[in-house]
């Protein structure tokens, strides 16, 4: 069962989290709160994205832009580590000893770039 949280208790568990804030986030799509008859929830994920936005921001006093272009690259990064580690399940499970001595070379080869 996934916990959902309201507006109100977001904003309790973010102590850097302003209302204005939550809205420029929820504005520029940054979270994506899934929307219920009594207003927009929020899911665990996107309480600690916001707990992050909020450290980012007052961390390296980053500009909405600039925030926007920062999370952008961590989900472009998450994507590419799960799909990563999708397929490394997938060649342990039905690849040839050849197959998977040869992705982990290509992979160690790319890590020394």
């Amino acid at each position: 069962m996934s916990e959902r949280f309201s507006e109100d208790e977001a904003l309790a568990r973010v102590a850097a989290l302003t209302r204005a804030r939550l809205v420029a986030f929820r504005e520029a799509e940054l979270v994506r709160p899934v929307n219920a008859g009594s207003g927009p929830l929020y899911r665990r994920v996107d309480v600690a994205r916001m707990e992050l936005m909020c450290d980012l921001c007052e961390t390296f006093d980053l500009e909405d832009d600039t925030l926007a272009l920062v999370m952008s690259l961590l989900d472009q990064l998450h994507a590419v580590r799960r799909e990563r580690q999708a397929l490394l399940e997938a060649i342990e499970k039905d690849g040839s000893r050849k197959l998977r001595m040869a992705a982990g070379e290509a992979l160690r080869a790319i890590g020394r770039g």
